[in-house]
């Protein structure tokens, strides 16, 4: 069955003691430059410094509402997921264990351990996602997959759901994709508020397997771990859940990597915080839309995280593409 807004609405109760209701930023300059008003939802101060938080504590919550305390819980992530089933799972005080690929970012591993979670290194994404599955067939443990569980994705669009109440009349939301929970989230919420809204949907053309999958009408798995800046969108494959999702969106981009660096480097200059690769990426989805649009629109963009290593920040500053102008010509 269909997830609607009261799916929302219930995780939004659910999470609300837990986690960060987060601010709505705007630049005024790069309203002038591209004009038009683009919003920022910035989930890079929300707990753990991502949007997962959501998905995690609601999930979590919701099994501990259906009367089932796991003893253990278990999940799989290369990040932002990691920290925050650890985060949840230390909310509640249940042991969690996170196995994660060895070439995930270093600062995201050592978050998650310092909430308190055993970590366990593999050297592919392929084998990580093979322990986790015999892992949650241990007895009173549970798996938090994630994206490809309802729960997760109802927890992931409590922040559209937040930004919509809170800005009223929005043409259009944009988030990074990489499984879909937050996209699939952001999708439910947006119709249940604001049916005429359109829902794009955003991913790396390095790893563009939501787009190859929506493309073809059967769910398409990368052959190999995809060469990308945008860490929180390296997922091999989008799930069976969010897939359904996903074909109801309003389109969908797959953006190069040089408007990854572009927009990470603007809009940490603009918005004077730390953001993630991943999330800049729907700022340039936003400015080839806006290209095509012949009266001033109001756009969301939901910033899903800002943790960053410094590996990855000296790659962002290699070139400084700050001599140029965010334009939409």
């Amino acid at each position: 069955m269909a997830l609607k807004l009261q799916d929302i609405e219930k995780a939004k109760e659910r999470i609300t003691p837990y986690i960060t209701e987060t601010p709505i930023l705007t630049s005024s300059l790069l309203n002038e430059w591209l004009g038009h008003k683009i919003y920022f939802k910035a989930e890079n101060f929300q707990k753990i410094g991502a949007f997962k938080a959501r998905g995690g504590v609601n999930t979590l919550s919701w099994l501990l509402e259906q009367g089932f305390r796991p003893k253990h819980i278990v999940a799989n992530s290369s990040g932002n997921h990691a920290q925050a089933v650890a985060f949840a799972a230390k909310q509640f005080d249940i042991p969690a264990t996170i196995f994660m690929a060895a070439y995930s970012s270093k600062v995201k591993i050592q978050a998650t351990e310092a909430y308190g979670a055993r970590v366990v290194l593999s050297e592919t994404r392929n084998i990580t996602d093979t322990l986790v599955v015999e892992a949650a067939q241990e007895e009173d443990t549970f798996w938090i997959p994630p994206f490809n569980h309802e729960q997760v994705i109802c927890g992931q669009g409590t922040a559209a759901y937040e930004a919509l109440q809170g800005l009223g009349d929005i043409d259009a939301v944009f988030t990074p994709c990489g499984g879909g929970g937050l996209t699939s989230g952001t999708l439910i919420a947006a119709r249940g508020l604001s049916p005429q809204t359109k829902v794009f949907g955003v991913e790396p053309l390095n790893a563009n397997d939501a787009a190859e999958s929506l493309r073809k009408g059967s769910i398409q798995r990368l052959p190999a771990v995809p060469n990308t800046l945008a860490d929180g969108a390296m997922t091999m494959s989008i799930g069976d859940i969010t897939f359904e999702y996903l074909k109801q969106l309003d389109g969908f981009y797959e953006i190069e990597e040089e408007y990854l660096v572009y927009w990470t480097q603007w809009l940490t200059h603009l918005l004077k915080c730390r953001i993630e690769p991943t999330c800049a990426m729907p700022m340039e989805a936003i400015r080839r839309w806006l290209k095509t649009q012949k009266k001033k629109r109001r756009v969301l963009l939901i910033i899903s995280g800002g943790n960053i290593d410094q590996p990855t920040t000296q790659k962002i500053w290699e070139k400084d593409y700050l001599g140029q102008l965010p334009q939409l010509t």
